[in-house]
């Protein structure tokens, strides 16, 4: 799925979707993939932190905390792919 096309809070979403998923994967086997996890999750909940009072903003400075939001993202989903690939 494209990011440009994404929302934060649909981005939010789906990562939140696919780290239950993936701690589903690791829980059964993959403990090598731990370290990548743990920074994976905390940037995802740092994400989340983060944009919560940002929904709630309004104008150009929000457009642009936005984006600086969807970068972390993609930092969090390429952790989700390398994670997934190892599994």
């Amino acid at each position: 799925m494209s990011l440009e096309k994404l929302s934060v809070s649909e981005l939010i979403n789906s990562l939140k979707q696919q780290r239950d998923e993936l701690a589903l994967k690791i829980h059964l086997g993959a403990a090598e993939t731990k370290e990548e996890w743990d920074k994976a999750t905390e940037k995802l909940d740092e994400l989340t932190r983060d944009y919560d009072p940002l929904k709630e903003a309004v104008g150009e400075s929000a457009e642009s905390v936005g984006e600086s939001l969807k970068l972390v993202g993609e930092e969090v989903l390429t952790s989700f792919d390398r994670i997934r690939q190892s599994l």
